[in-house]
């Protein structure tokens, strides 16, 4: 099982490409199957707010949340809102989402899992990107969470457990945040720094560059959309696409917000549901923070990336299909221009960028990592949520280790498979 076998990688995003050059380190061959451009436009990959958080170790679902499903039904444009005419479908999902957070007990187990899956991402993601050749693109100077009051963080259940898990920060008072944030609005009147904390100066173009590196290692790139996977008893050997069948004796589905019909396809139905994510940059913007910040009261990240000034966050739950909502960005584009007063009010369209993309979600906020019932053959590595990018180097080498039937570096029973089958 250790040596040789011929993986077959559904899906080019962070997780994916990522997999490719540890399995390959590990002595597989590998082809990556999909559709597009690994990096495009795309791919969850590209629009990321490009925080590599090593401390978002915090489900989506918190105690009482379920008390705010109303408000996010009557808000189309709330941090979290549910659109109606897709709430029967949701509904499985979202019960699910609300018992994972029902009790602080819940909450603190999650993060402990997610604190053994992210800790040193920033390291793992400077390492892999002087591999690839773009040291510039991952910078580890730490991130910056701004709010209107002490308050505000004093009462976060979230920083009560960040601290058990062994997370720590600096705090700074109103005065030393403005030493450091000039041009943010005086609102903001208590900050923590989160030194070991890093960001990704251009997500798309770093995934883009290890995909290159995957590619120059010896991988192969098949451009197509995978329907399913071809059994014979409980052994791999093929991964079906739209233009043929790629043979094949392992296989790894991190085809993100799409894995779930591929999961189904050998007999596990996996809830897995598409938080929809938007984002705004402003091109050679005037104003801006110095440094990487999250603003608790917009609930979203403001980052410096090579193309410009982006503003991520919030989510939607309206499946795969619907059309994008567009007036979502237009609150983050709001929300840019209330934290930083100097940027003018009248910046040309011309200079304004928007995207919107699939957030692929696990409804506890813990991905899947692991084996598939059907056939240990086949490794599941998706359901990231809100920490795809800064997870997947570290989801990476578990797949490797998962592929080459080595221990796991780190414990896998929280992340299984089969803790919903």
């Amino acid at each position: 099982m250790s040596e040789g076998r011929h993986v077959a990688i559904i899906g080019a995003g962070a997780v994916g490409v990522i997999s490719a050059i540890e399995a390959l380190r590990e002595g597989h061959r590998v082809t990556l199957i999909d559709p597009g451009e690994p990096g495009g436009e795309q791919a969850a990959s590209y629009g990321n707010a490009g925080w590599l958080s090593s401390h978002s170790v915090i489900p989506p679902a918190e105690p009482g949340v379920w008390k705010k499903v109303p408000g996010y039904l009557m808000d189309p444009l709330g941090p979290l809102a549910i659109r109606w005419s897709y709430l029967p479908k949701a509904l499985p999902w979202l019960i699910k989402y609300l018992l994972s957070g029902w009790t602080e007990a819940r909450v603190e187990k999650t993060a402990f899992a997610l604190r053994d899956l992210l800790k040193d991402a920033p390291l793992l993601h400077r390492a892999l990107a002087e591999e690839a050749g773009v040291p510039e693109l991952v910078e580890r100077n730490g991130v910056m969470h701004v709010f209107p009051s002490r308050g505000n963080f004093d009462n976060d259940l979230g920083w009560r457990l960040r601290k058990k898990v062994g997370v720590e920060w600096l705090e700074l008072n109103a005065d030393e945040m403005r030493q450091r944030e000039p041009d943010l609005h005086p609102r903001y009147t208590f900050g923590v720094v989160v030194e070991e904390a890093g960001r990704c100066r251009d997500p798309g173009a770093y995934v883009a560059a290890l995909a290159q590196h995957a590619l120059a290692s010896g991988a192969k790139l098949v451009r197509a959309r995978a329907t399913g996977l071809k059994l014979n008893g409980n052994k791999l050997v093929a991964v079906l696409t739209e233009t043929g069948e790629v043979a094949c004796d392992a296989a790894v589905v991190a085809a993100g917000a799409h894995s779930k019909r591929l999961t189904a396809s050998v007999g596990d139905p996996l809830p897995l549901e598409t938080e929809r994510g938007y984002h705004v940059m402003i091109e050679h913007p005037e104003s801006g923070p110095r440094s990487s910040m999250m603003a608790s009261d917009a609930k979203m990240v403001v980052n410096w990336i090579d193309k410009g000034l982006r503003a991520a966050g919030t989510v939607e739950i309206a499946g795969l299909e619907a059309a994008p909502n567009w007036k979502r960005a237009e609150i983050l584009r709001n929300h840019l221009l209330s934290m930083f007063p100097k940027l003018p009010r009248d910046i040309p369209s011309s200079r304004i960028k928007t995207w919107f993309g699939h957030r692929p979600s696990m409804p506890d906020g813990i991905p899947c990592i692991g084996y598939s019932r059907a056939s240990r053959d086949i490794v599941y590595a998706f359901g990231h949520g809100h920490i795809g990018l800064v997870s997947s180097a570290r989801t990476g080498r578990l797949v490797a280790q998962l592929l080459s039937g080595k221990q796991p570096e780190i414990p896998l029973a929280p992340f299984s498979p089969i803790r919903f089958l």
